[in-house]
């Protein structure tokens, strides 16, 4: 059974400007280490930090929990396996909110302007 589905759409060029404007600030405050090597890796980093924005924000509304002091970015990472499939890893409050009966699974793309990403979280049935 479906708990929660979340959609987000994100302008590569938007988050360029948070990071030409904000510069660390803006890195540490959404991005984990491990997204941080991996984008900052890439020849286009901003795409690639855009889509872990996306990631975020579209997650954010599966949860349904809204932006509150229980949430925070870092709470979430997104990294990939080596076939290119994102891989979420909750912490804190979130990983307890998604406990042991439902799953997340999110799905990214992009084109040369945006970036978007499709969050599902699903209850699991135990056999």
């Amino acid at each position: 059974m479906i708990f929660g589905i979340g959609i987000d759409i994100e302008e590569i060029s938007r988050i360029k400007r948070s990071v030409e404007n904000y510069g660390d600030a803006f890195l540490n405050k959404i991005y984990t280490r491990t997204e941080l090597d991996y984008s900052l890796s890439k020849r286009n980093k901003y795409q690639h930090l855009a889509a872990r924005f996306a990631a975020k924000e579209a997650i954010a509304k599966a949860l349904q929990t809204g932006w509150n002091k229980d949430f925070r970015w870092k709470d979430i990472n997104i990294h990939n396996e080596k076939s290119g499939l994102p891989i979420v890893e909750l912490s804190g409050k979130l990983k307890e909110f998604l406990g042991n009966d439902k799953a997340l699974k999110i799905s990214m793309s992009h084109s040369e302007n945006y970036v978007t990403c499709v969050a599902i979280i699903y209850t699991v049935k135990e056999v």
